[in-house]
């Protein structure tokens, strides 16, 4: 890595979007959201390769998962005056080494540590993504710029896991993790080429921790992103289990599919209308996401309107990263990339609950009363969103 100072990414900022880095970033949220979610569609073969049950085996996800709560802010406060781009490129490298040591794993044990690690990198990678993908664009294009490179999440949802699975269920399940090896290699030859270096935060505006968690706005978007996205975890974790209860006719991998195709819309719309319409876009997104919710709710024997349920649950939730991750980079300013780094770990405390609350439901009251929890917790959000209007969600956005 050369230690020459990059040109400012803001004097080589212009009119068009830089596309093509923005598309190796969204290649990038792929590669996590993939590595993150492919154990859960592989438990049996996972289990009988590693000599676990099925249940040991799905702790794959919750290692990761505690890898990046933990490793997020920590990773970003050490790392806030580095460049982004040699940043990216050590992220990527971490995402090879811990899936190929997964793939090649003789234990569990040792598998489990790689996901751990694995988690440890998303933390990193998560915390950094947004802004560096806003910093290389010009300001006014900030929002459409981070829309494009967040496109890579719903893609890994509806596509690369059930890809993955199949893949796994064919060949093999270390031959999943070989082929995220692989494609980590090739995302960080197109980095290595086609992103732009951006410099790291200046040491006179690093904030310490507490005081980003003061910044007005990022406490009151962080209760947002909690809520709101444990709304959509207690459903989307347990979904198998609600078709099967609302005694609908629908498969979950092509339900998940439905909801990947329609927050890919979502994530168009938020593109078109976020750089002049934040506070809007975000509330259409949750009033939507209830209406979602009420129609699941209702949808008892009737796969028309699940369907139509799914797809405006896939509209709202498409862009809801890009518009969070958006408003808290406005509110924090300089010290985004820590606050985003906070954004990842309530994001992440959300699916661990969803995960948790979500079972006692199902196994207590049943999976059908999974979308009145998420009516009850997007309204919440619903109402933290339209008090924020002054520093968290402000009116002239």
């Amino acid at each position: 890595m050369t230690t020459t100072s990059p040109t400012p990414v803001r004097e080589r900022a212009h009119e068009s979007l830089p596309v093509p880095a923005l598309v190796v970033m969204a290649l990038t949220g792929f590669i996590v959201i993939m590595t993150e979610t492919l154990p859960a569609g592989l438990l049996p073969q996972l289990a009988a390769g590693l000599d676990v049950s099925e249940g040991g085996a799905g702790q794959l996800v919750s290692a990761y998962a505690i890898g990046t709560v933990l490793a997020a802010i920590p990773a970003i406060t050490l790392t806030r005056g580095a460049r982004r781009k040699p940043l990216l490129l050590v992220g990527l490298l971490g995402f090879l080494v811990a899936n190929t040591v997964t793939a090649v794993s003789p234990s569990f044990t040792i598998a489990l540590a790689a996901r751990f690690v694995a988690g440890a990198f998303s933390g990193l990678l998560w915390g950094m993504l947004a802004g560096y993908a806003r910093r290389i664009a010009a300001p006014e294009h900030a929002g459409r710029a981070l829309a494009i490179a967040m496109t890579g999440t719903p893609l890994a949802l509806s596509i690369g896991t059930p890809l993955g699975s199949w893949l796994g269920s064919t060949v093999g399940w270390r031959w999943s993790f070989a082929a995220m090896s692989l494609l980590s290699v090739i995302v960080v030859v197109l980095a290595k080429f086609l992103v732009p270096d951006a410099q790291g935060q200046p040491a006179r505006t690093r904030a310490p921790l507490s005081r980003v968690l003061g910044i007005p706005g990022v406490a009151t978007i962080l209760g947002v992103v909690l809520v709101w996205m444990l709304a959509h975890n207690l459903l989307y974790t347990y979904i198998a289990s609600y078709l099967h209860q609302m005694s609908l006719a629908l498969r979950p991998d092509i339900t998940l599919l439905v909801f990947g195709i329609a927050a890919l819309g979502g994530i168009w719309i938020t593109g078109v209308f976020i750089d002049r319409a934040l506070r809007r876009l975000t509330l259409a997104s949750v009033i939507v996401f209830i209406v979602a919710a009420a129609f699941l709710a209702t949808a008892q024997q009737s796969t028309a309107l699940a369907l139509i349920a799914i797809v405006l649950w896939g509209l709202a939730f498409g862009g809801s990263a890009t518009q969070l991750q958006t408003a808290m980079g406005e509110a924090a300013g300089d010290n985004a990339d820590t606050a985003n780094a906070m954004l990842t770990t309530s994001f992440n405390m959300a699916i661990f609950a969803g995960g948790a609350v979500g079972a006692v439901v199902v196994d207590g009251v049943g999976a059908s009363f999974l979308p009145a929890g998420m009516i009850a917790l997007t309204l919440v959000a619903l109402v933290t969103v339209a008090f924020g209007r002054r520093a968290a969600f402000p009116a002239g956005r």
